[in-house]
């Protein structure tokens, strides 16, 4: 084991060990701020149903890459809340999150000064009845619909790229059957 330079970061690097948590291969978050585990509420924005099931993408602000609406929970907000409160403000959708979770995920969430945080991400269905033409990011982000089979192909976290699969496939059952 030794330690590196990652993204401003002093990182131990483990022989061996395999994408962890989101870091890049073989990197695990600074002892420092690993047990700091912070959760995040995410709205899987879901239009149409059976083989018309699209799944709507928006950009991050910084690097660009694909993503669902996401953010931090306030306190004593309900996850499912905060879930369709991302959804409105980072793409512009109507609609309603169902209560429970459909499955969770995690990365590493780059903090300011170099920090880099472990994220626990709870994924809620958001069944989207209206996609807005105004709202708060609108200018930051770029919003689109896919299948769940493309979204999951876009997408980097691998957790969410499974749940995004396990819609498509689910969907394909329902065609067929």
């Amino acid at each position: 084991m030794r330690r590196v330079p990652h993204a401003g970061l002093w990182v131990r690097r483990i022989a061996g060990l395999g994408k962890r948590k989101g870091m890049p291969d073989g990197m695990m978050p600074d002892p420092r701020v690993q047990d700091r585990t912070r959760r995040q509420g995410a709205a899987l924005p879901i239009l149409g149903t059976g083989p018309a099931t699209r799944i709507v993408l928006i950009t991050s602000r910084q690097t660009r890459r694909w993503l669902v609406p996401k953010g931090w929970i306030e306190p004593r907000e309900d996850p499912h809340r905060a879930a369709a409160r991302e959804a409105f403000e980072e793409a512009g959708l109507a609609g309603e999150a169902d209560p429970t979770p459909i499955g969770a995920y995690a990365y590493a969430k780059r903090m300011p000064r170099g920090i880099v945080m472990p994220i626990e991400v709870l994924v809620f269905r958001f069944r989207v009845t209206r996609l807005l033409t105004d709202w708060p990011e609108r200018r930051e982000r770029e919003r689109r619909l896919f299948t769940p089979d493309a979204a999951a192909a876009l997408v980097a976290e691998p957790g969410l790229a499974e749940l995004l699969r396990g819609l498509g496939a689910a969907g394909r059952r329902r065609a067929a059957g």
